[in-house]
């Protein structure tokens, strides 16, 4: 007879250890359970892996699901487990009803990231019960401090538990009373409880793996051997028969017997780890010595497969010399062998085994998605010592779960201060995806509406983004053509006023705060305006808000009836915005499809999203690059290389990276739009990210990238393979610049030197507002209509010289290796000046071999202002300001727009001197002959 059958009449029930879906559809499952008298199925993280990872019945309903809709790792691994799992459970159901609930179960795990938390324990098995909703499925909870009191829960609420990870009899203990007090609970509220089945599944054979390697180690060592051999390969089923004794008395007596009556189940022992590790132990081991009665015994295929061939079903086997099972297990303590350590040990060992198993199926799950999917791809070159340093962080994310922790709002994985009221971007492409057809309205609004202009005011996060997407995407037939306002220069002003239509023109007011200066004088300059065009009944149909709710700007739009009010969303700080309503309302004016945006944007959301590990997460590798690099190997100057079409991604990348990074003296110094150089005038504290659309690579931007990582340069490579799949970089790099942040130890979340920036400028306009004068004083050095000013500390620094030349040399020559030398330009920012400024900054980088950054402001104190005065302090500054050739009067107040420009320059380097940076301004009388004069005393101090 087959000795699989006869285990049924010892009084135990046969269970497979493995699923997989050509067992269920090929017939073989219904065959054993005739065959073998199979009464059950378990599975695991492991036993999927290998299923979904390799078994090729699972590809085509794989790329079915994932064609369907994008779905994440965990997603998909359910789709196809639950699958499974509910196949299984219709093939297992006859077994279910012929044992009245006693057998017939198939077990499906709750996440083991779970096992050290009740509450979403609990919660999760409630969701798995109910995705499954088959009678006949048992819910895996582990028996940890955090599981043992979901367990109780669950069985209160009728649930079917399969209690997992038991090494230690009085825990099992404390298993059979929450199962029993979960039973009363159910019953109590008038439950069937002759519905509910639970097994204990109690671990065998790695309590052997673990002592007998510890009895080795003792006869190894010269101990005892004598005493010690016999103790080999005995603990485990000595411990098994413990826990068979303890099974034994809970479930007997008045308490169970009353239970019993109202057809209550006994929690039956499941052995399981039966599979024997070491060769020289029979094969069957841990099957013929566990028989017992109401007991299980779940094997691997292979195992069941040995006792089939030839097993012996001995009856009560498990219960023979309880008392030589208590002796083995005083003799262990005797000789040092705590027990009590070793199962706890296991415990721990246990989770952390099955989360590794689950990071392995979420990640091969994830590795079949990519290759599925339209991603954008990133190549990341670095010597063995930062791969090396990267992989270590990496496995230390992976084991602390951190990816989970991050998405899961926690604020410990940065300072534990209050990021986790700023993670709005993290879910905002979804929700904007399911709200689309709002702004497809307003696109038909802007296009049937007759507006041939849009120009966005806004500064920072409001207007990066969107200048971002209309210079990728480019002018769209039939479609407004898009500007932006971002500067209070007067002739920026200007140039924007004389390309606009105003009769014709939708202005965009973005302001997340609704109180920030620029937006709101922007405003008021352009409502004025408008007016004076269509008159004060018909200038409100011109404005457009987006802003946070319950913001200034949000009750002004109201009150003045703008034709449209959009909200963003207060958990996303400003520069995280793009994917919001900041970033789709420009969008959707410039004829961009925004569904289709946001739809190519979610496959980079869900490739970084909480189930994929570390090694497969697109912005988890790029973060640990960045982070790593500046942490560990002082590569803090991250260097944006951009092919033509995508170039503005650079601006954009700079105000995230710079304002997210660079504060407490730390951080990140973006270098955005630097000449390309030979390898050799470049230092050892860069990292170089080079992004290149599709179809339009650069032969020279290509060759150049190839000789820096050649040079030992780390070099991160990402194509963009559309235009319209840019929205997967700005989350990636959403992603990896919070990462960043966490590695560096900083919040990557807020801004204080902006806002002490901020207070500066407001200062010195509302003195403007009561009628003061601007702050005067006296040059260092002037020279035809060039003069330098600088503090006393700064000035004693420069000494005293005669020509400009000299004057600049000894301010530069105080850049060093590891140091930046930034331009700080509060002039137009139009083609001319910036070609301009470009032939400075490239000289300065070829002659004192340092990074470079060139800003115009204020349009830059929205955007690296931050690190120029919290990060490091290792930039070397030069401010320009000018006589302006004209000035606008703002509308309502005192001041005009040139003054506002000069508060802001003068809190600029207010808060620049006071963080002890090393910075002078030159101001210019006229720009264009400035700028000469700038250009040839760079070149005679550097030739």
């Amino acid at each position: 007879m087959n000795p699989l059958k006869q285990l049924a009449e010892t009084g135990q029930a046969p269970w497979l250890d493995f699923v997989q879906r050509e067992l269920i559809e090929g017939g073989d499952l219904a065959m054993m359970i005739k065959r073998d008298g199979l009464k059950g199925v378990t599975s695991n993280p492991s036993i999927f892996e290998k299923a979904i990872a390799h078994a090729p019945e699972y590809t085509k309903e794989f790329e079915r699901y994932v064609h369907s809709g994008d779905h994440e790792p965990m997603a998909i691994y359910e789709h196809l487990a639950i699958g499974d799992i509910k196949a299984a459970a219709d093939v297992l159901l006859p077994v279910y009803h012929e044992t009245k609930g006693r057998d017939g179960y198939i077990s499906l795990e709750v996440s083991p990231y779970l096992a050290l938390d009740t509450e979403a324990t609990v919660n999760e098995a409630r969701r798995l019960h109910k995705a499954v909703g088959k009678p006949n499925l048992m819910v895996k909870v582990p028996a940890t401090n955090a599981g043992i009191p979901a367990i109780r829960t669950l069985i209160g609420e009728g649930i079917s538990i399969n209690v997992t990870l038991l090494f230690a009899v009085p825990v099992y203990e404390e298993v059979a009373r929450a199962y029993i007090e979960g039973l009363e609970h159910f019953a109590a509220k008038g439950g069937d409880i002759s519905k509910i089945g639970s097994v204990a599944s109690f671990f065998v054979s790695r309590i052997d793996n673990v002592i007998d390697k510890q009895l080795q180690d003792k006869i190894d060592a010269g101990g005892d051997a004598a005493a010690l051999k016999p103790l080999l390969g005995k603990a485990a089923i000595a411990n098994a028969k413990v826990a068979y004794a303890a099974y034994k008395k809970w479930f007997s007596g008045a308490k169970w017997q009353a239970l019993e009556a109202k057809g209550a189940h006994t929690q039956r022992l499941l052995w399981a780890s039966t599979s024997v590790k070491n060769p020289a132990y029979p094969d069957t081991l841990y099957v013929e010595t566990l028989i017992g009665r109401d007991t299980v015994n779940t094997m691997p295929p292979a195992t069941m497969d040995a006792f089939r061939d030839h097993g012996k079903a001995t009856p009560d086997a498990v219960e023979q010399d309880l008392a030589g099972g208590i002796d083995i297990l005083k003799s262990l303590e005797k000789h040092g062998i705590s027990l009590e350590k070793v199962t706890t040990d296991l415990v721990a060992d246990g989770v952390r085994q099955f989360a590794n198993a689950f990071d392995q199926l979420l990640g091969a799950v994830a590795k079949k998605r990519t290759a599925l999917i339209d991603l954008n791809g990133a190549e990341i070159e670095a010597d063995a010592a930062l791969h090396a340093a990267i992989d270590k962080t990496a496995k230390r994310w992976l084991a602390e779960g951190t990816i989970r922790k991050l998405w899961a709002g926690d604020k410990s994985v940065w300072t534990d201060t209050d990021e986790d009221k700023w993670l709005g971007w993290l879910t905002i492409v979804g929700e904007e995806h399911s709200h689309v057809a709002t702004l497809e309205r307003f696109a038909k609004a802007i296009r049937e509406g007759g507006f041939k202009h849009v120009a966005l005011l806004g500064m920072g996060g409001s207007s990066l983004g969107p200048e971002v997407l209309a210079r990728s995407f480019g002018h769209r037939d039939g479609w407004p053509e898009f500007h932006m306002l971002d500067s209070t220069d007067p002739a920026q002003i200007a140039t924007l006023e004389s390309k606009l239509d105003l009769k014709t023109t939708m202005f965009i007011v973005s302001s997340k705060s609704g109180s920030t200066l620029e937006p709101n004088i922007f405003l008021a300059y352009f409502k004025a305006r408008m007016i004076e065009t269509v008159g004060q009944g018909d200038w409100a149909r011109h404005f457009t808000a987006v802003t946070d709710p319950g913001s200034a700007m949000e009750h002004v739009a109201k009150h003045d009836h703008f034709a449209h009010l959009f909200h963003g969303v207060k958990s996303i700080g400003g520069r995280y915005s793009v994917l919001s309503k900041f970033g789709l309302v420009p969008a959707a004016t410039m004829g961009i499809d925004v569904a289709n945006f946001l739809a190519l944007t979610s496959h980079m959301v869900k490739s970084c999203s909480a189930s994929v590990p570390v090694d497969q997460n697109p912005g988890a590798q790029l973060g640990l690059l960045l982070g790593v690099a500046a942490k560990e190997f002082k590569r803090d100057k991250v260097t944006i290389i951009a092919s033509p079409k995508i170039a503005d991604l650079g601006a954009w990348l700079e105000q995230l990276i710079a304002e997210s990074t660079g504060k407490q003296g730390h951080g990140l110094v973006p270098i955005d739009a630097e000449p390309l150089g030979d390898a050799a005038v470049y230092g050892h504290d860069r990292v170089f990210a080079y992004l290149c659309l599709k179809g339009d690579e650069q032969a020279k931007q290509a060759a150049h990238v190839a000789a820096l990582a050649k040079a030992g340069h780390p070099v991160v490579r990402i194509t963009v393979n559309d235009v319209a799949q840019i929205g997967q970089e700005f989350f990636r790099w959403e992603m990896a610049t919070a990462i960043a942040g966490a590695i560096i130890g900083i919040n990557p979340f807020d801004q204080p030197d902006v806002e002490a920036s901020k207070i500066k400028t407001r200062a010195l306009t509302d003195a403007y507002e009561k009628g003061g004068l601007a702050p005067h004083d006296e040059p260092l050095f002037h020279e035809h209509g060039v003069a330098i000013f600088a503090d006393p500390k700064n000035a004693a620094a420069l000494g005293t010289h005669t020509t400009l030349a000299a004057y600049l040399k000894q301010h530069f020559n105080r850049a060093d290796a590891g140091d930046y030398i930034a331009i700080l330009a509060y002039i137009e920012r139009n083609g001319s000046h910036m070609a301009a400024l470009e032939q400075i900054r490239t000289h300065l980088r070829n002659t004192r071999k340092v990074a470079t950054c060139l800003g115009f402001g204020p349009r830059f104190l929205h955007s690296t202002g931050q690190a120029y005065k919290g990060g490091p302090n290792s930039g070397v500054f030069l401010q320009i300001t000018t006589d302006d050739a004209r000035d606008i009067p703002v509308p309502g107040h005192a001041y005009s727009f040139s003054q506002v420009k000069a508060a802001q320059a003068e809190g600029d380097l207010s808060v620049l001197v006071e963080r002890d940076r090393r910075v002078i301004r030159v101001h210019f009388q006229n720009v264009q002959h400035g700028l000469d004069a700038l250009h040839k005393a760079i070149i005679h101090a550097y030739h």
